[in-house]
């Protein structure tokens, strides 16, 4: 198909196969997440309609790829037939300055705000992220929030770490309306490096990019007074944003009964996180035999292909909805990677090789949300072997990853604690 084809292609799917709102603005230079409204997961529907009903072949590195800005763009990725990605940027890598980051986890990229600013080495606190507690529903659905689910653990450890108490200003046991009373007292009162944090549905702020079209989506971002009384000042680290939204907007997305939840905390307090803190928090976090994620993966997988329950293949889309959400947390072992590899000056070419292990797992987790959306929306059973095949193989790449972060956490120990306090002589690992 010609790029003009597969443009026509695209609007057709967008308006016959998924009845898409936006289509008001739908031309070749539209942008498609800020004007088409398209997060990753409706292109990959794209995509996969794309596949079904016009036979274009979509390669897998496409799927993946973040850099597609235009319909226009999309079509001629598609018309040539491949994805490569642009080349990577030259710079001084993991041995440069700390400004490189990575934002995989809004709790948390809201606690490490504060401390990029007072210059603090703020990647040991991701250590935990990439096995980060998530939720599997009764209807085997996956679920990167969900009841249960707390802040605790990293707000005890960002504490012990770093020096910095966080109080939990919200209160289940009131209302919606009093526990928005004190985020109003805590706001007006926040002092000069005080943060205020609170969790919204982001759904309901129309005004700010929604990447995973998620609804709801619980969220925590920091809130400040503006010099206009009925604006807050919003920052929100993990998004990579700061700007003004309008106060009662704000409030009704904290009004939803799908979000509970709130913080305070100075970073005035904040100091760099001692040696033997930093292995005590990687041995709490670090699970060196066992991948909660594959493991779930291979169950919502199986549930679906039994019948469990009156499940149906064509349930397994929706299952596996918040999977991108939940795969962008393995982003954080590059965190781990990079907090060693400078410690221990090890060569900065075989780091940029072991990032590349790590967007390998990404790279299989979003091609298995495709996978997994065409065996939904086929219903071949037939195509069931290479879905679990592909589970085996992010599995089996997680562990690669975790037996080299494990080696060199070690190698790191050994220099720090000659005595030995690593993972076989320290705390037993999670």
């Amino acid at each position: 198909m010609s790029e003009a084809e597969i443009i026509a292609a695209i609007r057709t799917v967008l308006d016959q196969h998924m009845s898409h709102p936006h289509l008001a603005g739908f031309a070749p230079e539209a942008r498609l997440n800020e004007d088409l409204y398209l997060d990753s997961v409706l292109i990959l529907h794209i995509f996969l309609n794309l596949e079904l009903e016009f036979g274009l072949d979509v390669p897998e590195e496409l799927i993946s790829r973040q850099d597609i800005a235009t319909v226009a763009d999309l079509a001629a990725l598609l018309a040539r037939g491949h994805g490569a990605a642009p080349a990577p940027v030259a710079g001084e890598g993991v041995h440069g300055e700390l400004d490189y980051d990575i934002k995989v986890h809004c709790f948390v990229s809201c606690l490490c705000d504060g401390l990029k600013k007072r210059k603090l080495d703020h990647r040991p606190f991701y250590f935990g992220i990439w096995d980060t507690p998530f939720a599997v529903s009764e209807r085997a659905q996956l679920l990167y929030h969900g009841p249960g689910i707390t802040q605790d653990f990293f707000k005890a450890w960002f504490e012990r770490l770093y020096g910095v108490a966080i109080e939990d200003w919200y209160d289940a046991a009131r209302s919606k309306e009093e526990n928005i009373e004190t985020l109003l007292t805590r706001i007006a009162q926040r002092p000069t490096e005080g943060s205020v944090m609170v969790m919204l549905d982001m759904f309901h702020l129309p005004e700010r990019e929604n990447k995973f079209n998620q609804n709801p989506f619980p969220h925590y971002l920091m809130l400040e007074t503006s010099e206009n009384p009925d604006m807050f000042s919003v920052l929100d680290p993990d998004y990579r944003w700061e700007g003004e939204i309008a106060r009662e907007t704000v409030l009704n997305a904290v009004r939803q009964p799908t979000v509970a939840g709130g913080y305070a905390f100075d970073g005035s307090t904040a100091h760099a996180p001692d040696d033997a803190d930093v292995r005590d928090y990687f041995e709490a976090c670090f699970r060196p035999h066992d991948n909660p994620l594959a493991d779930r993966l291979r169950d919502i997988v199986k549930a679906h292909l039994a019948g469990r329950d009156g499940l149906t293949l064509g349930d397994l889309p929706l299952a596996m909805r918040e999977l991108p959400v939940i795969t962008i947390r393995k982003y954080a072992y590059e965190h781990g990677f990079a907090y060693f590899w400078r410690a221990l000056k090890l060569p900065a070419a075989e780091f940029d090789q072991w990032c590349d292990e790590i967007e390998t797992l990404i790279q299989l987790l979003k091609t298995l949300h495709y996978d997994c959306m065409k065996l939904g929306q086929t219903a071949d059973a037939g195509l069931a072997d290479a879905v679990l095949t592909r589970i085996d193989e992010i599995d089996a790449q997680e562990f690669k990853l975790k037996h080299k972060l494990g080696a060199i956490f070690e190698q790191w120990c050994a220099k720090r604690f000659p005595a030995g306090h690593g993972l076989e002589t320290g705390r037993a690992a999670q």
